[in-house]
């Protein structure tokens, strides 16, 4: 036997809808804001989908740069291999979140996971 507090399966649900951008989000924030495990897990997808965007955001600007540079285009291009396996990582992550939530756990999703559980939403 665990000492963790038992999770019903509504709030299991509403965690793993949160994990659904846009329609799940807005689910969470409206119909179960006082649901602190569904926050938590909106929280975590959010952060993922935050973690996401500015890899892209940031090997765009760079891309971008390094365009105005003689040759340099090739380094920005091949940072987009990076962008890629920041993609692939954020799949398994969305899964694990996903799972996490069914299986009623609160658990952080790895390199953003800390920072996206302290944003107010």
């Amino acid at each position: 036997m665990s000492n963790a507090p038992m999770i019903d399966a509504s709030s299991r649900l509403a965690g793993a809808i949160a994990y659904i951008p846009i329609a799940g989000w807005l689910y969470v924030l409206l119909a179960r804001r006082q649901d602190a495990f569904a926050m938590f897990h909106l929280k975590q997808a959010v952060g993922l989908i935050v973690f996401l965007l500015a890899t892209f955001a940031g090997w765009a600007v760079i891309a971008w740069l390094s365009g105005w540079i003689p040759y340099a285009f090739i380094f920005g291009n091949a940072l987009f291999a990076l962008v890629i396996a920041a993609y692939v990582f954020g799949f398994f992550a969305w899964i694990a979140g996903i799972l996490n939530a069914a299986r009623g756990r609160v658990a952080l999703l790895p390199i953003f996971g800390k920072a996206a559980n302290r944003v107010r939403l």
